[in-house]
């Protein structure tokens, strides 16, 4: 495996590989990896003939009194995950060497973003794809894959690259869970014990909540979710059933939904979900 750490390098290696034919897959990250990060990388290795792997916490996607100074970070146990996993190339750059100035143009989400966590993040989205767009520009992928943990994220990726019409597919991969079910998450490190117990809670409720909207509607089912996580020491910041992946209010045409929550514990704040469809009667 190859660590890069500078624009110029990386843009120069893209470029090499583009001329070879060779398909590239990429894996962007914020790094302190765990196994839902290497499942991605493993359907990249599985598809790809070059994987290339990001790990940057970027400033732009943190908003005032979010963690982006005590986000975990551990380089050296990220870089030994990343090689075994089958990175081929692991580009680590700096801040100053992504923003070396004061950004004079930056992207700006403007739809998916107004609900789930978008709504309580305002520009948040806007960071993430300003990112996005930078990386894919260095690293030229032919496919990017993003994790469904992160719903909201990969619709909003997926609006960026459809408007954009950037050169490549956004490839969805499924959430990767603990074997109570809660969501794999560099964030779970900041739980106490009591609520690491507790937190599976979030996906079990989630799960019955998309069962009772398919029987019952969307009041009912949010309702039930409220109530199974209001039983724990988490606090609600959302519940939310919408149409994915346009993240609008579901009408009768709909056929594919995500239902989703965010939960605040003391030092970390959870989020999961569940997408499902309803079939066509026939």
């Amino acid at each position: 495996m190859k660590v890069i750490t500078t624009v110029k390098e990386m843009k120069q290696i893209a470029s090499d590989l583009k001329k070879q034919g060779k398909i590239i897959g990429f894996v962007p990250t914020m790094g302190f990896l765990h196994e839902g990060h290497l499942s991605l990388v493993n359907k990249s290795v599985s598809e790809s003939d070059i994987t290339v792997m990001s790990i940057f916490v970027n400033p732009l996607q943190f908003g005032p009194g979010e963690d982006f100074e005590r986000y975990p970070r551990d380089m050296k146990r990220d870089q030994l995950l990343a090689e075994e996993a089958g990175v081929d190339l692991l580009f680590t750059p700096e801040v100053t060497e992504l923003y070396p100035v004061e950004p004079s143009v930056t992207v700006k989400a403007v739809s998916r973003t107004e609900v789930l966590c978008g709504a309580s993040r305002p520009g948040h989205f806007d960071g993430v794809v300003t990112v996005l767009s930078i990386l894919f520009h260095l690293v030229q992928p032919d496919k990017s894959y993003f994790g469904q943990k992160d719903a909201q994220q990969a619709a909003v990726v997926d609006g960026l690259v459809k408007s954009l019409h950037f050169p490549v597919e956004i490839i969805p991969v499924h959430t990767v869970r603990e074997e109570d079910g809660l969501a794999k998450s560099s964030r779970n490190v900041y739980l106490s014990d009591e609520e690491r117990q507790e937190a599976p809670v979030i996906y079990q409720s989630l799960k019955s909540g998309a069962d009772i909207y398919i029987s019952h509607g969307i009041e009912p089912a949010i309702e039930h979710v409220e109530k199974q996580i209001s039983a724990i020491n988490g606090e609600i910041d959302y519940v939310d059933i919408l149409s994915y992946p346009e993240l609008k209010v579901p009408t009768h045409e709909d056929r594919r939904f995500i239902i989703a929550a965010a939960v605040k514990f003391k030092q970390a704040r959870l989020i999961d979900n569940v997408i499902f469809s309803i079939k066509e009667e026939i």
